[in-house]
């Protein structure tokens, strides 16, 4: 075999490699649209909406009330919600950042399209007492922010798993848990997922749904 097609082979097979390595990342990423699986859990809810499982709630006013009731009762029947747990010592705190911020947002405008909603998955340590002072911590004004948990265990394995939510204990009392900033319409159903980082834009596309 000459050396010319030698190279020529081993050019194809380079091509080949390529050309295969392409279509498995198309396959895996969707097209090239993700390429973590937060991410792909994000593009599945947009294109996709989820609705809110049966869920009774407990905290404060919401007490007894289903979940699927309360997000279709909100002022401006649209939610931006997140999944807590008070004792959380680290993006907890970055969620109750950005929900000051987008509370403050609304109140600078009498603004109640929007309702805010934080939802401890923790409710052996979280009940109605200390959803309360977390609120106080917080300064959540129930104008417009609800903290609340679900205390039937079996009804908030079913929300987790129905909005991929990802709690893990981490061996030292506390958990591991995606956080993100999620955005439920009028229909109780979840539609869009931003970063924590990002109150602005997700305030901005629900004031859009309302």
């Amino acid at each position: 075999m000459s050396i010319e097609t030698g190279m020529l082979r081993t050019g194809l097979a380079s091509v080949a490699v390529v050309l295969l390595g392409g279509l498995s990342a198309a396959w895996l990423t969707q097209d090239f649209q993700v390429w973590t699986a937060e991410g792909a859990r994000r593009l599945a809810v947009m294109q996709t909406p989820v609705p809110a499982p049966q869920a009774t709630l407990q905290g404060a006013d919401l007490t007894g009330e289903d979940l699927r009731a309360v997000l279709s009762a909100m002022p401006g029947r649209v939610t931006i919600a997140s999944f807590i747990y008070t004792r959380c010592p680290g993006v907890c705190l970055a969620l109750g950042d950005s929900f000051q911020q987008l509370q403050q947002a609304l109140a600078a405008q009498a603004d109640g399209r929007v309702s805010l909603l934080s939802l401890s998955f923790d409710p052996t340590h979280d009940d109605e007492g200390q959803l309360l002072r977390y609120a106080a911590l917080w300064h959540a004004d129930a104008r417009y922010w609800h903290m609340v948990t679900v205390p039937d265990q079996a009804q908030l394995d079913r929300l987790l798993q129905a909005w991929q939510v990802v709690v893990i204990a981490d061996g030292r009392g506390g958990y591991e848990h995606n956080a993100a900033l999620l955005v439920i319409d009028a229909r109780g159903r979840l539609v869009r997922i931003f970063d924590n980082a990002e109150p602005a834009a997700a305030l901005a596309f629900a004031r859009s749904l309302s």
